[in-house]
């Protein structure tokens, strides 16, 4: 007989306890630890049914429930479901992190292409990364790999040694601790007294619960990391007037670095607080290796709340009218093709 979706729920609550105590599992414990928010009496009759259909056993009268073999082949088939389930989203989301790094650097090439102007894309930055989810897996005997994911889809990988062997159970303990407190919080929502509360409920894992900590950290400050795409740095040597030797050494030295090219657009940024279509004309440019030039710039948003920038570069006589056009034109169809298939 298939098991509702109520007693797959009170099956699972009562071998998770058995495997912690060791003892016998009565009704009313089930009631405290689960969300169902049923009675006692409720609880014992679906746990009578259970013991029918051979998941559960009375190991002596007045006693509680322990698991049967076949209760534990359920609860051992479901950890391997939930895993593979995991398994999944994790390389889908790896894909799709892929797919839209090549997107963009296909998005610069062809703007380039077609305006015969120096272009750059950066990535979708997100001002307040938030924890999406954290899995932890066991490589070997003392190595653990935490699989950290940002809004966003920034996922840093963080390996962690600990000093002692770990169990599957202490792992998917570890993975329910961290998601049940983590999932959805910032940085700044990361406080003591929640770290202190975690590391209380870790237990004699507190130490690895300190190396996860760190990792997190980490990827939150690589998510606020900028990537930047350029394509077609050498059309800047068909316009005369940026020319001259030396301006166009210092104008294509900007142009390769792309650290340079992110505080610009930054700056611009935080200065201006707008988004759309702005144009950056000679001097209005805070990069003296670009007054002879003209920026116009454009914003793409994901569903998600992230967004980023594609600059066209080129001499102050350029076709400003073909440029919006076109920026316009291409932020409409990157924002149709991030939120429908990334």
């Amino acid at each position: 007989m298939e098991l509702s979706e109520r007693k797959q729920v009170i099956l699972k609550a009562i071998i998770a306890t058995y495997l912690e105590t060791g003892e016998p599992v009565g009704s009313r414990t089930i009631s405290k630890y689960t969300d169902l928010k049923l009675s006692s009496a409720t609880i014992r009759n679906e746990m009578a049914d259970l013991e029918e259909m051979g998941y559960i056993v009375q190991p002596y009268t007045s006693a509680g429930r322990i698991p049967s073999d076949l209760g534990y082949r359920f609860y051992v088939d479901s950890i391997m479901m939930e895993r593979e389930q995991e398994e999944e989203e994790k390389r889908a989301l790896l894909t799709r992190v892929d797919r839209m790094e090549k997107m963009l650097e296909q998005v610069a090439t062809v703007l380039a292409t077609n305006t015969n102007y120096a272009t750059l894309v950066t990535s979708p930055q997100y001002r307040e990364g938030r924890l999406k989810f954290i899995q932890i897996s066991q490589v070997d005997a003392r190595s653990l790999l935490a699989v950290i994911v940002m809004e966003g889809n920034v996922v840093k990988n963080h390996m962690i040694r600990t000093e002692s062997a770990l169990s599957n159970e202490d792992v998917l303990k570890m993975n329910i601790l961290l998601n049940s407190f983590l999932q959805g919080l910032t940085l700044k929502d990361i406080n003591l007294e929640l770290v202190h509360t975690m590391k209380m409920q870790a237990g004699m894992h507190a130490a690895i619960l300190e190396e996860i900590f760190q990792g997190i950290v980490e990827t939150i400050h690589e998510a606020d990391q900028v990537d930047v795409y350029t394509g077609g740095t050498a059309n800047i040597l068909r316009y005369p007037e940026l020319g001259d030797r030396e301006q166009t050494s210092r104008l294509l030295g900007t142009l390769v670095e792309k650290r340079a090219l992110t505080r610009l657009l930054d700056d611009k940024r935080s200065q201006d607080g707008t988004q759309g279509i702005q144009v950056y004309i000679g001097d209005e440019n805070a990069n003296q290796d670009l007054k002879d030039c003209s920026i116009v710039t454009a914003t793409y948003e994901l569903e998600e709340g992230g967004t980023g920038t594609i600059g066209i570069i080129g001499p102050k006589r350029m076709d400003y009218k073909k440029v919006v056009k076109t920026l316009k034109s291409l932020t409409g169809e990157l924002d149709e093709i991030f939120n429908k298939k990334y």
